[in-house]
């Protein structure tokens, strides 16, 4: 427990320090990569709380794909960040408001803890499945049907995702699959008559 202790000591100030540096920082690049250092720590919390199947789709998932999208979406555009700030002063008395009424929500949940010394459990007890084991056992067995109707709906948001944001330009040539499996010798093939000794 000793270790656990220390552990928690070192992963829960940088994560708290390094999400008000995702706010803070001035540099959206610094402000990406603080919130993968963020993303780290908290896996580390969730190892200690024996839900490594968390820890290991928060680093894979969120700091694999979508911290790294950030990044690359924020280093290779050219996103001019002086004139999004324009607005700033317009919009300063709803986000005080909705800032105040997030504060408030914390503050209520927080004063409703009891602590409980003795209350921490490992997620899974000793001697049976591991966490991600039993989490696949059900997935794939009691909540199987739901899981695949999960994914077909995933499907469908991305095709219609494509579907809205696919715009063909003019002028550029485009293969047309129906076009080609439709021809035929009629439309494709064209017979002339060439006189001797002359080009076509």
């Amino acid at each position: 427990m000793r270790a656990e202790a220390v552990f928690f000591w070192i992963f829960a100030p940088i994560l708290v320090g390094s999400a008000f540096a995702v706010i803070l920082a001035r540099n959206p690049v610094h402000s990406v990569l603080f919130l993968i250092l963020a993303f780290v720590n908290a896996a580390g919390l969730f190892l200690l709380l024996g839900a490594e199947f968390l820890a290991m789709i928060l680093v894979v998932v969120y700091v694999g794909a979508v911290a790294v999208l950030f990044l690359f979406i924020v280093m290779l555009l050219d996103v001019d960040f002086a004139r999004m700030k324009q607005g700033f002063v317009e919009y300063l008395p709803q986000g005080l408001l909705i800032a105040f009424c997030v504060v408030a929500e914390l503050v209520y949940v927080v004063s409703g803890w009891a602590t409980s010394p003795g209350a921490a459990e490992p997620a899974t007890p000793s001697g049976t499945l591991s966490n991600t084991a039993a989490l696949g056992e059900v997935l794939y067995t009691r909540y199987f049907y739901f899981f695949q109707a999960a994914g077909m709906i995933l499907l469908t948001a991305m095709i219609g995702a494509i579907v809205l944001t696919l715009h063909h330009k003019a002028g550029v040539k485009r293969q047309d699959i129906s076009a080609q499996v439709a021809r035929n010798p009629e439309t494709s093939v064209e017979v002339r008559k060439v006189p001797s000794r002359a080009g076509v």
